[in-house]
């Protein structure tokens, strides 16, 4: 993930034409989410009421695209100043949905500011330990368990329905059998490709499963690429892309025990057929200076795998749009894909968790979800958001939404970081250096084990 610099945003508190009770909450009582989509702008015209209270419904009345709050316990009006972290351009942007958000509960003030994702992690490190944390905050999927463990997490009211959640996205905010967090927005990973050069070679549809997707690879050389795909040889983050073809194989992190499960047939059937495009010369053998992008616009590079950005990345380097598609993750097993983005959570500390648990429920409203996918790309995590047509009738967006369906996220564990390092330096043993598959997978074992889950 690129990391851009931020700087500090405070969000004016905008007037109000009208108001709109809100059902406050107090810890271990929430809102609930219906997802029952309807049209963006849709108002209710109900009479206005003079206070933000206790027991009045978040959504403003029968309007669909809200929650109904519902079990809540607190005597006290919903109001006063939150305070919101979010990182990269969702920092900047954010401001666009607390403007929406104050305008429609003006007893509630917003205050958002930017973080650098480069600087992220260890201000909310040392704004838990230094008890001056925000209300809530933007929380990386692969940070979760690290920050619930430190016990600066709020859990997730019981009246989010888990349900309406694509169940990767959800899984990612699971610490330990309890859920600190709500998916925000999610992404998946599908496989790019130049259809022109598969044509060329011979290969005329999407590829299905593992022997096709080395079958496209190989027409695309035939067509003049000089390589059909290009897969990362281990290093930073090379596990993502990893992953997806060991949960295919049937395999998975951890046991229902919450053992390390990598020295398996799974991990060693993954591993060898990721290495044989290594060793069939259909990846580059090293990462290039040249960037994926412009090697596949110009034809060096056939396909490769890669989130929903890439479609902007893509079409600013020049790819002609009629050249190339996306298809779903290929299948062995499964058609499994990895599922990345970013959850909303309450801080422990926060001193108005009614507050923020309110607007995090406003930001999971179906409609408000697809404002925020026109305002900046991201995908909802909230899958009835997928019926507005702004999304469905993207054939590019649909195939991403289609994946989320199977789609898996790392263990939300405290050390995945060093996890995750060590097994990114297996895969480049294996890709890059001598070792065989199953002494890296062996390998892999071996270390995690040494590293713990940290539950």
């Amino acid at each position: 993930m690129a990391h851009t610099e931020c700087s500090s945003v405070a969000v004016p508190r905008r007037g109000s034409h009208r108001r709109r009770s809100i059902r406050a909450i107090a810890l271990g009582a929430s809102l609930a989410l219906s997802v029952a989509a309807c049209g963006r702008g849709d108002d209710d015209d109900g009479a206005a009421d003079p206070d933000v209270s206790a027991g009045t419904d978040v959504s403003g009345g029968t309007d669909a695209s809200g929650p109904e709050a519902s079990g809540s316990e607190a005597d006290g009006a919903v109001e006063g100043g939150i305070s919101v972290w979010a990182m990269g351009t969702e920092g900047e942007q954010l401001g666009v949905l607390a403007d929406d958000f104050m305008a429609e509960f003006p007893d509630i003030s917003v205050d958002v500011t930017a973080v650098p994702w480069d600087a992220a992690h260890d201000r909310i490190v040392n704004a838990i330990a230094g008890g001056e944390v925000p209300d809530a905050s933007l929380i990386g999927t692969t940070w979760m368990g690290e920050f619930a463990k430190l016990g600066g997490l709020e859990p997730t009211p019981d009246s989010f329905d888990p349900e309406q959640f694509f169940e990767g996205a959800w899984e990612t905010s699971v610490v330990d059998g309890v859920s600190y967090a709500v998916p925000w927005y999610v992404e998946t990973r599908l496989v790019y490709y130049r259809t022109d050069l598969a044509e060329e070679g011979g290969f005329n549809q999407a590829p299905a499963d593992w022997d096709e997707l080395k079958q496209l690879a190989q027409a695309q050389m035939e067509a003049g690429a000089k390589y059909g795909i290009s897969l990362q040889p281990g290093g930073t983050g090379s596990w993502q892309t990893f992953m997806p073809f060991f949960w295919q194989a049937g395999g998975e992190i951890l046991d229902d025990a919450g053992n390390f499960t990598l020295d398996s047939e799974a991990c060693v059937e993954a591993l060898s057929y990721y290495d044989s495009f290594f060793e069939d010369g259909l990846t580059p053998p090293a990462v290039s200076d040249v960037p994926v992008e412009a090697a596949f616009t110009n034809g060096d590079v056939g396909s490769f795998i890669s989130g929903p950005w890439m479609r902007g990345v893509v079409t600013d380097a020049g790819a002609d749009p009629e050249t190339w598609t996306v298809a779903g993750q290929p299948k062995n097993q499964t058609a499994t894909s990895f599922v990345g983005g970013a959850n909303l959570a309450v801080f422990d500390q926060s001193d108005n968790k009614p507050a923020a648990w309110a607007f995090i429920e406003y930001l999971s409203r179906p409609d408000v979800q697809v404002k925020w996918f026109e305002t900046v790309s991201d995908l909802p995590a909230v899958k009835s958001a997928w019926e507005d047509p702004v999304l469905a009738d993207d054939e590019f967006v649909a195939t991403f939404g289609a994946q989320l369906e199977d789609a898996k996220a790392q263990p939300s564990i405290p050390t995945w970081e060093a996890v995750a390092s060590a097994v990114d330096g297996q895969i480049e043993q294996v890709t890059v250096g001598d070792a065989s598959p199953e002494d890296g997978c062996a390998a892999m074992q071996q270390e995690v084990e040494s590293i713990g889950t940290g539950l």
